[in-house]
């Protein structure tokens, strides 16, 4: 069983407590437990006209209706009030203390008893009161719970011990009943359907009043007080459920007609003789505190617990206690199951609790109403109370609420359950804001900026006045850069100075500014005006707090900003790949010229590419001057040769003054490429190029050079003494065209007997082999010259039998195409007019004269057209012109007479030539007769 208490939570509507407590407060906390458990219940004082009413009186006893609340007091002035405490009306109806208060079901009439020996029965709604005088105080009264509607009847019973029940007679007065005499004073009375239960000094007893039988007698706990000083206290839970608390024990009684098993596993049964109903007590348990009152709470118990002094406890309540004044403790309300299972305590911080014994306190509640009314709950709509009475205070309990719930998560710090209590829908929706405000301030006051900053999304939601508050507020606290993840750009959208202000906070640390980087990229630009960040990072470009990664981000805000050309600056000096898109996605070809050195060292392949394509923009001396004269950590030379190779490919004279240096860089980086770069190119100096060559052993370039600087026979020297390949040195002599160099390559070569034997391999056709046999000395001894003599006379053979073969052919060829021509030129020649020649595409299907025309023309053997489509190849006049010749010659070439007649008189006055006279001519003309020539062909031949 759990023990706990709890310190005294807090009230509404009133003071915390008396003046003094903070002391009392601080022995209190000693004796909460570690891990204090949420309370079931608030507490409030009663407001309204309760405070001036218990100013000059004091409450005595209280019972609670439908629709109201009474309140008893000292002076016997009996206080109808609502539920805020107000004084609805008020009824003089004793003038001694008032012990007890009893309502109808229906909340009609009330019935009060006082300490004068009266019983007053009065109406709610009339000024009717009904007055009894029985000359000894009376302690307990009891409405028939249908006393307005049949009987009015009631019950009553004081220190005469007797147990009296009142009907009214129909023809006026009141039958009086004694139900019980001489067992002790009535203590305690309650009265539920037809069950009334009382207690007395004997102990409790139950009555059906609709059989007017007993049911069950439940005798007094041992070892508690006598009635007077610690009252007991009955309260029905439902028809059949009676809860009796009295001194330090609990008794749950359950009313029964058949034997059955008792609840909770308990069993207990106690029969009066004769009665169909029995009684079962169905839960126990002892208290370690004195009860001064107890009500139902669901399946639990409320109980007002007066904590007695350890005087007190020693006695054993043997004889009349009383708290010594000043001394007393709090009362406490516990929660308690039927097995004593303490659920919570708390500690109630009542005005002059120091001065009060247990029966100063009463505890009363709402009464159960609608479908709920059995099990102690509260119908729905209804409001459990519970109201907490003392002398001078009366504090109002009743569970709590969602919002309590919440409340009191955020009061302990556990401000993730309360967030999501209000998801889950257990408050109203306007909490959410209050909540997740609550819990960000909690999570800054802790410096968890990081998790502060993590919740916002959820917490803040679509809220953007709300998002700018905690932006700024972050930006206060210089942590703003924590929360710009978060931030959202869309749903809600916050205004641009918010973002600019988060962008900003970002510039200010280098550990910021890769977070800067990727929030610029991820934002819209049309969020925000990156002029004001583009401000805040400018200045820092030469600074040591400039980093790679906040240049990249100014590169993209001055893309934003429109301001490509220095945003080029940018990602060329931070070698991003993308700049050379960049640079064709916005045209800044022209911006190029002074980076030339980034972009190589970025992708010199796609650099030369762009340079050479836009050589117009960026002449290649500006190129070479920037590559000649970087300071960066590269290979300038390296890059010069990739461009100048690129650009003599391209372009042989663009980068003709360059052409010296080149011939360096192909020395060292590409020698592969020397021999056909020296052929094309003009703009290179011999010398400069032969001594380079010479420093690197390029033999075959520097042979190449010495035979273009015209020394032929050192560069024939340098083949057959340095490469030692003959047929290198063959190939020189016969490019060289010099009979001269003949001679010295085989003088050179006699030195060598091996280079005789490989010179007598390559000369085939070039020299007579037998010359050269001629010219080496006796006795030389020329390695495998047998092998190469008879290589020699086999390739002589085999070229002269080739020789033979060709001209063979050569001679049937020409046959073959003297026949060939001899029946071209017997064919005749079709001379087109100008209307065919024009509409020669044409066929009319409609014209049989046409159609004739055309198949006499595919039936002819035709050569060919004339050359020059019907017209004359000298005027170029269409041919067919009336009485005037035309000659048209084999070649297809056709001439009016008087045309062609002028053009070869013209001819012969040119190159004064007579014809032959007396002879025939080739084609067979007359002697006499000039001879008809064509004037192109034999133009063309001449």
């Amino acid at each position: 069983m759990s023990t706990a208490r709890r310190a005294h939570p807090p009230l509404q509507n009133g003071a915390g407590g008396d003046d003094g407590d903070d002391e009392r407060d601080e022995e209190d906390g000693d004796e909460e437990l570690e891990e204090e458990e949420e309370p079931r219940l608030k507490y409030q004082r009663l407001g309204g006209s309760v405070p001036a009413i218990l100013s000059t009186d004091a409450a005595a006893s209280i019972a609670v209706a439908d629709r109201m609340v009474a309140l008893g007091t000292h002076n016997g002035t009996l206080h109808i009030l609502d539920f805020q405490g107000n004084q609805v009306k008020e009824i003089a109806a004793h003038t001694a203390t008032i012990n007890d208060i009893s309502f109808d079901a229906d909340g009609e009439y009330i019935g009060s008893c006082s300490d004068d020996g009266t019983v007053a029965i009065s109406s709610l709604f009339t000024d009717e009161i009904l007055k009894f005088e029985y000359h000894r105080p009376m302690k307990a009264i009891a409405l028939d719970p249908n006393y307005s509607r049949n009987y009015r009847r009631f019950a009553t019973g004081g220190l005469a011990g007797q147990v009296l029940v009142l009907t009214k007679k129909t023809w006026g007065g009141y039958h009086k009943k004694v139900l019980r005499d001489g067992e002790g004073p009535i203590h305690s009375m309650k009265w539920r359907a037809d069950l009334l239960a009382w207690a007395n000094d004997a102990g409790v007893k139950v009555h059906d009043m609709k059989t007017d039988k007993g049911i069950a007698f439940i005798e007094r706990p041992k070892g508690i007080p006598r009635p007077e000083f610690l009252l007991p206290h009955l309260v029905w839970q439902d028809d059949t459920v009676l809860v009796i608390g009295w001194g330090t024990s609990v008794k749950i009684a359950a009313i029964r007609i058949d034997l059955s098993q008792g609840l909770n596993g308990i069993q207990r049964t106690i029969a009066t003789v004769g009665s169909e109903k029995y009684v079962d007590i169905v839960g126990s348990f002892q208290t370690g505190y004195h009860i001064s009152g107890i009500a139902p709470f669901g399946d639990l118990l409320v109980v007002l617990a007066y904590i007695p002094n350890e005087d007190e406890k020693e006695k054993k309540f043997s004889t009349s206690v009383t708290s010594r004044q000043g001394t007393a403790q709090r009362p406490e309300i516990h929660l308690v199951s039927w097995k004593n299972d303490e659920v919570t305590t708390d500690a109630l911080p009542i005005h002059g609790y120091e001065h009060y014994k247990a029966k100063d306190y009463a505890l009363a509640h709402a009464p159960f109403s609608g479908s709920s009314n059995a099990g102690g709950q509260w119908a729905a709509g209804d409001e459990p109370l519970y109201y907490i009475v003392s002398p001078k205070d009366i504090v109002v309990a009743k569970p709590r609420d969602a919002e309590d719930h919440i409340a009191w998560l955020l009061q302990h710090d556990c401000h993730e359950k309360a967030l999501a209590a209000v998801e889950a829908g257990q408050g109203p929706t306007e909490l959410l804001d209050e909540v997740g405000s609550r819990y960000l301030d909690h999570l800054i006051i802790e410096r968890k900026y990081a998790e502060a900053a993590q919740r916002c999304p959820k917490l803040l939601r679509g809220s953007p006045s709300a998002w700018e508050r905690w932006v700024f507020h972050f930006a206060h606290l210089r942590q703003l850069p924590v929360l710009v993840p978060y931030i959202p750009t869309e749903n809600p959208q916050l205004s641009d100075t918010a973002y600019e202000v988060a962008l900003v906070a970002l510039t200010t640390n280098p550990s910021f500014h890769e977070l800067l980087l990727t929030t610029v990229k991820n934002w819209p630009s049309t969020l925000y005006s990156a002029s004001p960040v583009i401000s805040a990072i400018e200045p820092q470009l030469n600074s040591s707090s400039m980093t790679d990664t906040l240049k990249e981000a100014l590169a993209e805000l001055y893309v934003i900003n429109s301001q490509h050309e220095k945003a080029l600056s940018l990602y060329a000096e931070l070698l991003k790949p993308e700049v050379f898109e960049f640079i064709e996605k916005y045209n800044l070809h022209d911006a190029i010229r002074d980076k030339v050195v980034n972009l190589m060292i970025l992708d010199s392949k796609r650099t030369v590419h762009l340079l050479i394509q836009h050589r117009d923009i960026i002449p290649p001396y500006e190129v070479v001057e920037q590559l000649l004269h970087t300071n960066k950590n590269c290979d300038k030379r390296y890059f010069l040769h990739l461009y100048l190779h690129a650009l003599f490919e391209i372009d042989i004279h663009a980068g003709k003054d360059f052409h010296d240096m080149q011939v360096e860089l192909y020395a060292d980086y590409e020698p592969r490429m020397l021999l056909p770069f020296l052929r094309t190119s003009q703009h290179y100096r011999l010398d400069k190029a032969y001594e380079i060559f010479a420093q690197r052993e390029l033999v075959r370039e520097q042979v190449f050079v010495l035979g273009r600087m015209g020394n032929a026979k050192e560069a024939l020297s340098t083949i057959i003494n340095k490469l030692e390949n003959i047929e290198e040195a063959v190939e020189f002599v016969m490019d060289q065209h010099d009979d001269e160099l003949w001679e010295e390559l085989i003088t050179q070569c006699l030195q060598k007997p091996e280079m005789v034997g490989m010179l007598l391999e390559h000369t085939v056709g070039n020299l007579d082999p037998l010359y050269i046999v001629s010219l080496v000395p006796d006795g030389l001894e020329i390695p495998r010259l047998r092998d190469r003599l008879v290589k020699i006379v086999t390739d002589y053979r085999t070229e002269t039998s080739l020789r033979n073969g060709c001209n063979d052919i050569l001679k049937a060829d020409c046959v073959n195409l003297l026949v060939k021509y001899y029946h071209e030129a017997r064919r005749g020649v079709y001379m087109a007019s100008m209307d065919e020649e024009v509409h020669g595409n044409r066929v009319d299907d409609g014209s049989s004269r046409a159609s004739e025309r055309s198949s006499s023309v595919r039936a002819l053997d035709v050569k060919s057209r004339t050359r020059c489509g019907a017209r004359c190849c000298l005027c170029f006049d269409p041919l067919p012109i009336q009485d005037i010749s035309v000659i048209v010659f084999y070649c297809c070439h056709a001439y009016h007479l008087s045309c062609l007649e002028g053009g070869l008189d013209l001819m012969r006055s040119n190159s004064n030539q007579d014809s032959d006279n007396g002879s025939d001519d080739e084609d067979g003309s007359p002697s006499g007769k000039s001879r008809m020539r064509c004037v192109l062909c034999t133009t063309a031949a001449a």
